[in-house]
């Protein structure tokens, strides 16, 4: 699914509206009928006190037809509007005229703080205030009711946007903005949705699709896309029957150090629960016999080095290299990093401390081959890029260092951002449960076990990270979020690619530890 700019919604509404031969009014009632039906279904007529907060714009006009349908279906209803200046919009005219055919009640007008309504716990409010037309801090009286709103323990439901909000610009950390519930937002997701110092508005959304032109949506240059489960079924690629362990790739794990193994086995037993061929872990000498008592299938080599890699001797070819889980980092290690680097061709994926040795060693990026993945997690990120401002200026310097280093990047968080250039992928897969150590590792094990596999890289990092999150929302069924463990999530991985082509969600039994 695309996520489109604020700007570029607008032209699809005006695409739509030419293309259809239909009124802007039209488009909104067809909006409100849709919105109304969601919460007529939720709802059923339930006598609960509904309080509709409408702006002097199209979201309010919005708001408004909502209130109409909600009246003649018997729900009780109060509609404010926020009397905040003189410029009401055409379309919010013509709805505001159709509400007083149903009601003698006609919408109460709000000009100041002291028009405040008094507001309980158990109304339902909806927020039909400011949409995705904002483009400047609210402030003023009508801030003071954003935050009012905020302050009862009511449940708030927002149309589009949560008023305040933007849908693809940062905003100030003091700017009033509606902490919605739920929201109902319109044809696609916003790009605030999914970031941490923006998504947090929203609560949980839907998207409603009201037919906006399919032509202008199929043609309009994304912002982002949004990676969901049909997409991720899109980039499966199943296996011939006649076909044997060398079709299906060698990852070389270069892991661990001493008291972080575990990284190791994590990376390694991945990528063979994603399917790699074969597996081979380069440890340090003290650790093989601990890689092949927890994972028998990964073969292994050992560095000269007891508790560090401290030299890197391989005549392998045709590898996968997974290289920084757990390494550690000093002169020796950095050297046997630099040197592994420096034998391959073809795309590596680096984690952990692999990326704070390029950190610290800049001119090793020569050596990193092009289409490389590396998954750093912020802090890593911001050793790499820098420090930035908020959420936009983080993936803007991540794609330009994408484009300087010709690699694809991975921003780990609760919504994955994998970024290629100019070209953002947003995870829809995942959960809390997942910010547990050991699961980064388990993810660029299942990367580099895709690429080995012959996925090219930038499917492999997509793919890849909506797997780990559906394999951690599986094993969630079990253990719950705080139950969770890296192996635990690794385990589920087969689990999960059985259910991306299930019809019907069923509850997953527990994988043979």
């Amino acid at each position: 699914m695309k996520i489109l700019s604020a700007q570029q919604l607008s032209q699809a509404d005006d695409a739509t509206i030419a293309k259809q031969q239909i009124t802007s009014v039209d488009l909104m009632e067809r909006v409100a009928t849709l919105i109304f039906e969601r919460i007529h279904q939720r709802l059923n007529g339930a006598p609960v006190p509904v309080k509709i907060f409408c702006g002097i714009g199209n979201n309010g006009g919005d708001g408004l037809a909502l209130a109409r349908h909600m009246i003649q279906h018997g729900y009780n209803v109060t509609v404010y509007v926020t009397n905040c200046s003189k410029k009401r919009s055409p379309e919010f005219l013509v709805n505001y005229d159709r509400i007083k055919d149903v009601t003698k009640d006609w919408p109460i007008l709000l000009s100041c703080k002291e028009d405040f309504p008094e507001l309980h716990p158990q109304d339902i409010i909806v927020d039909a205030i400011f949409g995705t037309g904002i483009n400047r801090p609210v402030d003023g009286w009508m801030a003071d009711l954003l935050r009012y709103i905020n302050s009862v323990p009511a449940f708030t439901v927002s149309l589009d946007m949560p008023s305040g909000l933007y849908a693809d610009t940062p905003h100030d950390a003091d700017d009033a903005i509606i902490k919605a519930q739920h929201t109902f937002t319109f044809q696609t997701p916003k790009l605030s949705f999914y970031l941490p110092q923006t998504g947090t508005y929203t609560g949980t959304f839907e998207v409603i699709n009201i037919g906006l032109d399919p032509e202008f949506m199929m043609q309009a240059p994304p912002l982002a896309q949004l990676i969901s489960r049909e997409a991720a079924q899109s980039m499966y690629r199943s296996r011939e029957v006649f076909s044997h362990k060398g079709d299906y790739g060698h990852v070389l794990t270069v892991a661990g150090s001493k008291g972080k193994i575990g990284a190791a086995i994590l990376a390694a037993g991945a990528a063979m629960n994603m399917g790699a061929g074969k597996v081979t872990a380069y440890l340090p000498s003290h650790a093989t016999s601990i890689m092949h008592s927890s994972l028998p299938e990964v073969m292994t080599l050992s560095s000269t080095g007891m508790d560090y890699i401290t030299n890197f001797e391989s005549d392998l070819e045709n590898v996968t290299l997974c290289i920084g889980p757990g390494l550690g980092s000093n002169d020796d290690v950095d050297a046997a990093f630099a040197k592994a680097l420096s034998q391959q061709s073809s795309p590596v994926i680096i984690d952990a401390d692999g990326l704070n040795i390029l950190a610290t060693n800049p001119k090793m990026w020569k050596k990193v081959p092009a289409d490389s993945i590396i998954t750093p997690h912020d802090g890593e990120l911001e050793r790499l890029i820098g420090s930035w401002d908020n959420d936009y200026d983080r993936i803007e310097k991540a794609k330009v260092f994408s484009k300087k280093h010709n690699i694809i990047i991975v921003l780990k968080g609760a919504h994955t951002i994998t970024v290629s250039g100019e070209i953002l992928y947003i995870n829809d897969s995942g959960n809390p449960g997942l910010a547990s150590a050991g699961t980064g590792d388990v993810l660029a094990g299942m990367i580099a076990s895709l690429v080995a596999q012959k996925y090219d890289p930038l499917t492999a990092a997509v793919f890849g990270v909506f797997m780990h999150g559906l394999s951690g929302d599986l094993a969630a069924q079990t253990y719950a979020h705080e139950g969770l463990k890296a192996s635990i999530v690794s385990n589920f991985i087969g689990p999960a690619i059985l259910q991306l082509f299930r019809q019907e969600q069923q509850p997953q039994q527990e994988p043979a530890q």
